[in-house]
């Protein structure tokens, strides 16, 4: 790799490292040290995503307008400011609003990485954007093995530890980014709200539609270990240091059982449609195994469940869209998808803190249930009308 994508690297490793210290216990402290119903919980989560996805739309024009070194070092220097604040002021008020900002700051930040390092290393190709997937589950892994740690013993050092790492990322895109070639290209972020063409093709893009539905009903499931389960954890008598193993764990499985995916992938699942679908009966065994759970060492059976899913169905989704996109029109497909992905993260802490509040845990993995046999029938017929004829007209949408 070029030495411009191995700074992005470690860029994105440090990134995700001060994130990893906070996201995977925000539910917690505002259930359990600020005394908010998970409901209300939900709703805080939900703002976050919601301006992370401005943050991407402010993200791409920055990209655009003034290149990728200072769209990087704007979401940085955002995020870095409300993390310094969140370090003294952190009563409930303050810790939503300042929790948006910083879902603002890294939703400007993430899409503008993938792009320069699609810039930096043109003839990588996907090795440029496998790079920093693989730093972000990096970080995931050390900044929640790290956070759980440091949370277990006060909250306070969790924001300090996060503002740390932040802090060295700024300096590193200061000094480290600046003359890395920050100029837009193709592959430039881009969403739903950006794509003004017309939809030439309407067979194929509502095949996608259909596909994406049952993406987004994973990702609204998905998420309930992140909000509602984590509160469980709690419950069940499960450290915040024990909690943040699971995700520790859910970052290093990522990384290490690549090669093993890839030759399940080569000699055994060759057809990306059975993937995703074997991917979601994963995910189902990994819910009923943990609505089961009692103690830890459930838990850790059901993430480890849950990962080799979401290994087979999160990129499984953005390579069928990929495969059904017409000519000229990649960037609108995925932009579907991750808009998709992006609307399950905002939907799905609200949606199953109010199903907790009301009816409890039972309710929520009961829907949740539901909710991937509905994904499985949407993935099983949503090529059905391509397979007709769709696909013969693909160059032309």
């Amino acid at each position: 790799m070029p030495r411009p994508l191995w700074l992005l690297v470690i860029g994105m490793v440090l990134n995700v490292t001060g994130a990893s210290f906070l996201w995977p216990v925000n539910t917690i402290y505002i259930h359990e040290h600020l005394h908010k119903s998970l409901t209300v919980a939900g709703i805080v989560l939900m703002c976050n995503s919601g301006a992370g996805v401005l943050g991407n739309l402010a993200g791409g024009i920055v990209f655009d307008r003034l290149g990728g070194y200072r769209a990087i070092l704007t979401g940085v220097s955002v995020t870095l400011a409300a993390l310094i604040m969140l370090v003294f002021y952190h009563d409930f008020m303050f810790y939503a609003s300042l929790l948006a900002v910083i879902g603002f700051g890294m939703g400007i930040t993430f899409p503008s990485m993938y792009a320069m390092a699609g810039t930096v290393w043109k003839e990588g190709g996907r090795k440029a954007f496998n790079a920093i997937y693989v730093a972000q589950n990096v970080g995931v892994a050390a900044g929640a093995a790290c956070g759980g740690l440091v949370a277990s013993y006060s909250f306070q050092w969790s924001f300090v530890g996060n503002a740390l790492l932040c802090a060295l990322f700024f300096l590193l895109v200061l000094f480290g980014y600046k003359g890395i070639s920050n100029k837009a290209s193709e592959i430039a972020p881009e969403t739903i709200l950006t794509q003004d063409s017309k939809i030439k093709n309407k067979t194929i893009f509502t095949g996608l539609l259909i596909l994406c539905g049952g993406y987004l009903l994973a990702w609204i499931s998905y998420v309930q270990w992140q909000s509602t389960i984590a509160v469980f954890t709690q419950e069940a008598g499960i450290s915040l240091k024990l909690y943040s193993l699971l995700w520790t764990v859910n970052g290093a499985l990522i990384v290490l059982l690549q090669p093993v995916l890839a030759y399940i992938l080569k000699h055994w699942i060759t057809s990306t449609k059975t993937q995703i679908l074997v991917g979601y009966l994963i995910f189902i065994v990994s819910f009923v195994t943990v609505s089961r759970a009692e103690a830890f060492s459930g838990f850790m059976g059901a993430m480890v469940i849950l990962t080799i899913g979401e290994m087979f169905v999160w990129p499984g989704v953005p390579s069928i869209a990929n495969d059904l996109a017409p000519a000229g029109r990649v960037g609108f497909y995925q932009g579907i998808v991750n808009s998709t992905a992006t609307a399950g993260r905002m939907i799905g802490p609200s949606f199953g803190g109010i199903l907790a509040d009301v009816w409890g845990m039972k309710s929520v993995f009961g829907v949740i249930f539901v909710l991937f046999m509905i994904s499985i029938v949407l993935t099983q017929i949503y090529d059905r009308k391509i397979a007709v004829g769709g696909l013969s007209q693909k160059k032309t949408g």
